[in-house]
């Protein structure tokens, strides 16, 4: 987990304040102790087995989650139908005692902060609190020992709704406040996304809590998680293909940046600012996701282009220009093939063409450009501004993005210009991390080594770049 903002912090320990106050009338209500002490351990040896068996993939573990209990960002939680049928069967304060010694206890592959296990604890214990006490409001536990379909499918089912509606918002304000993601779009698809895996796991928590009130007790409800794992199994192969695939994306930009050392890290950073742009346009996170390949991969297509031509000092011939401009077409040949890129393919082909038709590899004019095309544009030229390479100096930011809005309309989208120019407002500047060599964008503040002459006047200007005469060479 990164750093987060002190209000970020705040908000995590009053969550968790929360969790604490659901749960402290537990000492003055008449509670089952062995349940809840059989649910609290059946819970956490999910969790460890979720660790152990997906590699520390376990959902929401702190800001910058897709969803509700992690619903969109790795394998759905192992004990998830664990937790709900606690919440079904135990009094709210005890279901509250739950998800605790899973959330503080147990480790990943790497260790986890405190303030992560914190949030998780809090979090998992206000939402397991809310569904029972909705379900205990619906009369929902009479309808588990009597079996009485189909009103105790109702009664469960307004209780799962309950705690996806609890873990959204908390979620949603973690994001807005660690993440700084716009208020307008913290909570947009968080419940949503979180209703069909939740609900399925909810019907498998009904169908424990109903087996445990039978003949045969807690054995039989076990065996309830048998065709869980199979599930989580299938959703595991998915987790494990899409690691490859970005492990895939990332070696292709390291041979980028082999190849042209002079824009290493480049391709990191333009991804992180199509993200902001993405962001800024309200795209939903699955689009925001591929708009971040678009931009790391935007320059793949170096690849097939001579490394004497991307090294060379001089000033580029006609003809060498021409062979330099085929790059996107080289870059969308290579991943065309690579389905779940989907819309990326399109920008990898098309951030070189400006709006008023001048650009290539086929002139495309105004909407006729794809627009995460349009999007990464803008962030290529905006990366290359504002960084120090060996044949020019870097701008500060304010100067790039003048420069963006003088060219608005007729090279960019100014759409995607302004979106820009909010993300870095509200981000306080432009910050991308640190890259695979350790050299980091400088637009705030301009290294003062020697550089070459100014980048419009270079006789060799990396196309994308935006030169002194505006536009991308």
């Amino acid at each position: 987990m990164r750093s987060i903002t002190p209000w970020a912090r705040v908000y995590v320990i009053a969550v968790a304040v929360g969790a604490v106050l659901c749960a402290a009338p537990v000492r003055f209500t008449h509670t089952p102790w062995g349940a809840v002490a059989l649910f609290a351990a059946l819970c956490a040896a999910c969790e460890q087995l979720a660790v152990g068996r997906f590699g520390g993939g376990q959902g929401y573990e702190g800001p910058g989650a897709a969803g509700p209990g992690g619903a969109g960002s790795g394998p759905p939680r192992w004990h998830t139908p664990v937790l709900l049928a606690g919440a079904f069967l135990l009094p709210p304060e005890a279901a509250a005692l739950v998800p605790l010694p899973g959330a503080l206890l147990v480790r990943g592959g790497e260790p986890t902060p405190w303030l992560r296990r914190l949030w998780r604890a809090g979090q998992l214990g206000i939402g397991a609190w809310t569904a029972s006490r909705v379900h205990g409001a619906l009369g929902g536990p009479d309808t588990v020992v009597t079996s009485d379909f189909p009103y105790t499918l109702v009664s469960a089912g307004v209780s799962v709704v309950a705690f996806c509606l609890v873990l959204a918002l908390l979620d949603g304000g973690i994001l807005a406040l660690a993440e700084r993601v716009p208020v307008r779009l913290a909570w947009r698809g968080l419940f949503v996304r979180s209703l069909v895996p939740v609900g399925v796991h909810g019907l498998a928590g009904l169908m424990m809590a109903v087996l445990w009130r039978g003949p045969y007790g807690p054995v039989a409800a076990l065996l309830v998680l048998l065709p869980m794992w199979v599930s989580w199994w299938v959703f595991a192969q998915y987790h494990r293909e899409r690691a490859a695939h970005q492990a895939t994306i990332r070696a292709l930009v390291q041979a980028v940046d082999i190849k042209d050392g002079y824009t290493r890290g480049h391709s990191e950073r333009v991804g992180q600012a199509s993200m902001m742009i993405a962001r800024e346009l309200g795209m939903d996170d699955e689009r925001v996701e591929v708009l971040r390949f678009a931009g790391i991969l935007h320059d793949v297509g170096k690849l097939g282009v001579p490394t004497r031509l991307l090294r060379k000092d001089g000033p580029l011939t006609p003809q060498e220009r021409r062979v330099i401009e085929l790059h996107p077409e080289y870059g969308h040949e290579m991943v065309r093939g690579i389905g779940f890129l989907g819309e990326a393919r399109s920008a990898i082909l098309h951030h070189h063409e400006r709006l008023d038709g001048s650009g290539y590899p086929y002139g495309l004019v105004g909407s006729q450009i794809p627009e995460f095309a349009r999007v990464v544009a803008v962030a290529d030229a905006f990366d290359a501004m504002t960084s120090t390479r060996s044949y020019s100096r870097a701008r500060p930011v304010q100067v790039a993005l003048a420069e963006l809005e003088r060219c608005a309309g007729t090279h960019f989208d100014p759409v995607m210009v302004r979106a820009l120019v909010r993300g870095l407002e509200r981000e306080g500047g432009w910050h991308p991390a640190v890259t695979a060599d350790g050299v980091q964008s400088q637009g705030d503040h301009p290294p003062t080594a020697p550089v070459a002459s100014p980048a419009g006047k270079h006789p060799k200007r990396i196309p994308g770049q935006v030169g002194s005469k505006g536009g991308p060479a």
